[in-house]
């Protein structure tokens, strides 16, 4: 059960936000304290599969073999074989262009050290290093599920904020999606909630509304 103040903060943040001519997204910013973040096991890196989902469509890039392509080109936004991803790996700009179109990538297990010497640059300084999937495997499960997933990296920094939906989602939808991210980062801190300084919810261009 959500707590009511959530879903109060989070309509008040709606409400107070002035419309715009294009779809708002939702944001929670989270605040912690008493954590020493340059060491690197307490830093928050968790993706978090969403109630509700984002409330835009997510592009999710399959990259491995023929047998993968095969299974994957009805679900996935793109597809890049072994032999397209050494041509782009050669060229920084079209491999940023692709980094920053992609919101997750996918690839066979076998696959990942190929990836990580030739486009590891790119993306893991943008926190986008694919996930591994077993050779054979269906990947509609894992893109349907990462389409509804919210990805937390706090890195070094004591705030940090994460898309927990958009604007035409319900309050009852977007805080339950709250909710779901901080029992998660809650989780993941040494002394649970007291690690955490305050959390506000905002549109992109509005106001903040304190939820914890």
């Amino acid at each position: 059960m959500v707590d009511k103040s959530i879903i109060a903060a989070v309509k008040k943040a709606l409400e107070s936000s002035p419309k715009r001519n294009f779809k708002e997204s939702v944001d929670l910013a989270i605040n912690l304290k008493d954590v020493d973040l340059s060491v690197p096991k307490n830093r928050i890196q968790e993706d978090i599969i969403l109630p509700h989902g984002r409330g835009k469509p997510l592009k999710v890039c399959v990259i491995g073999s023929a047998e993968l392509v095969a299974k994957a080109k009805d679900v996935a936004d793109l597809i890049i074989t072994p032999e397209e991803l050494g041509k782009i790996a050669d060229d920084r700009k079209q491999a940023k262009k692709v980094a920053s179109q992609v919101d997750y990538f996918i690839t066979e297990a076998p696959l990942m050290p190929q990836i990580g010497k030739r486009l590891g640059i790119v993306l893991a300084p943008r926190g986008k290093m694919p996930k591994p999937i077993p050779p054979g495997a269906d990947p509609a499960p894992m893109i349907e599920a990462l389409r509804k997933t919210a990805s937390i990296r706090s890195r070094d920094k004591k705030t940090f904020q994460v898309a927990v939906g958009t604007v035409d989602m319900t309050p009852e939808e977007l805080a339950e999606n709250i909710d779901a991210i901080l029992k998660r980062v809650i989780s993941k801190l040494e002394k649970g909630k007291m690690n955490i300084e305050s959390a506000y919810v905002k549109t992109t261009m509005g106001p903040a509304e304190k939820v914890l």
